[in-house]
Formats: structure tokens, C-alpha cells, sequence
């Protein structure tokens, strides 16, 4: 394992219903090793949006950088790593890694529809935030724990859907202009019982990336449940980078 002092710093990049709190557990479990970790807040109002501000993020960070992405997380990271010279490789966590114009629902049209599908509903007020016309989405706080974070405690569950940052519902449409993962190496924890995004389609874009793989037993915020495992996962990536 390389020394600590030569890791690139960790840049954490939550999804949608979340924010970057979730995080939590594996920010010490990294900062415990004496690895440099950051967790922005993600604007969630488009993809474009949202990756132009973790792009002027991350381009601040001096020295090498490795991203990780979250679920909506994960596009975010493949379109904003393209033009970053300091981004040295990927790393999701049940997590969308789509491919230049790809939209969210291009990836898991081959696979079962997720849980999520059912169980998010728009708002009956615009999205704000200076994105296209169109509602905010939520998950049906009844069901929010069942789809997003059957793993943890309920009531850490109750208070993650209370708390839940809505998504504009039109990011969720726009495809991505550019695929990071193309010219750097990628890692995928895919959740073996993931809710939110099916595992299958998870292990779909993890082969289709060349990503170094594991399965994890855990909900679609894993990361929350157990994260040690998925620090030690985050390590592997970052022993094997520059």
C-alpha cells in the first residue's frame, strides 16, 4: 500500500434525496488513515449544473484528486472529471456511470425497474435554482426507507427522509456530454440489495467502464450501513493512482 502522505485527496460527491452528511462514517474511517477528504454539497438542479460546479471544485484542489460518486453522484463525476487534468480516477458507489449522450433512463431500460421508479413523486411547485421548467422529486417518505436505506437504523431512516434534498426532476433527463471513465481507471461497489438503482444495471455500467469491481450486501446507501468496507474499497482505489 502506498504511504499515506503520497494519496491523492478524496473528494466524496453525494446523490439525490441526500446530502453530503451521509457521508459521515467514511470520511473518518479516511481521515483516520490521514487521507485529505472533502464532501461539497451537490446543487442537484441539472447534470450540467451540477458537474460545472464539482469541475470548478475540484480544478481548486491542488494536487491529484480522486473522485467518488453516489448514485446521481456518479454522473456527476463522469461528465465533470473529462476536462480535469488533476482528476487522476473514479470511484462509485451504486452508482450511475453513463456514457457520453446517455440519459439515466438510456442505462436501465434493458434491466427490471428499480423500486425508486414507483416511489418518487414531483412536487406541485417548480424546481428553482435557475434549472429548466419542471417539479422537484422526492421519495415517499413511507417508503423511503425501503427503497434507499433499508439498512440503517429507522430511526436514522426517518430523519434521512425528512431531511431528503429534493433533485430537479429535468436533470434526470439530460444526457451526459462526456464519459470520464474513458481515459482514467474506474472502481464500482455495486449493492447487492440496491432499491434505488438495480444491480444489475449497476454491474452492466461497472463492465462497461473496465471498472475493478465488488459486491457489497447492502441498501443503496451502503456506505452508511458499513462504512469501513467501504472505505477500505475507496483505499484500494486510491493505493492504485498516482
Amino acid at each position: 500500500m502506498a504511504d499515506v502522505q503520497s494519496y491523492p485527496t478524496v473528494v466524496l460527491v453525494h446523490g439525490a434525496f441526500a446530502d453530503a452528511s451521509g457521508f459521515a462514517g467514511v470520511i473518518r474511517e479516511l481521515e483516520a488513515s490521514g487521507i485529505t477528504t472533502l464532501a461539497p454539497a451537490n446543487p442537484l438542479r441539472g447534470l450540467s449544473i451540477d458537474a460545472d460546479y464539482v469541475k470548478a471544485y475540484v480544478a481548486a484542489i491542488e494536487g491529484p484528486v480522486v473522485l467518488v460518486g453516489h448514485s446521481y453522484g456518479g454522473a456527476v463525476v463522469t461528465q465533470a472529471s473529462a476536462d480535469l487534468d488533476n482528476v487522476t480516477g473514479l470511484v462509485y458507489l451504486a452508482a450511475w456511470g453513463l456514457d457520453e449522450g446517455e440519459r439515466f433512463v438510456d442505462a436501465v431500460a434493458p434491466f427490471p425497474p428499480s423500486m425508486l421508479a414507483s416511489t418518487s413523486q414531483p412536487t406541485n411547485y417548480p424546481a428553482g435554482g435557475g434549472t429548466p421548467e419542471g417539479p422537484d422529486l422526492y421519495i415517499d417518505r413511507k417508503l423511503f426507507r425501503e427503497t434507499f436505506c433499508a439498512d440503517v437504523p429507522v430511526d436514522v431512516a426517518d430523519v434521512m427522509a425528512a431531511t431528503q434534498r429534493p433533485i430537479a426532476a429535468a436533470a434526470l433527463s439530460e444526457p451526459c456530454t462526456a464519459a470520464g471513465w474513458k481515459t482514467r481507471p474506474s472502481w464500482f461497489l455495486v449493492s447487492a440489495n440496491d432499491n434505488a438503482i438495480s444491480p444489475e444495471a449497476e454491474t452492466f455500467m461497472a463492465k462497461r467502464m473496465g471498472a475493478t469491481t465488488e459486491v457489497i450486501d447492502g441498501s443503496h446507501v451502503a456506505f452508511i450501513a458499513k462504512p469501513v468496507e467501504v472505505a477500505d474499497f475507496i483505499k484500494k482505489a486510491l493505493s492504485a493512482t498516482p
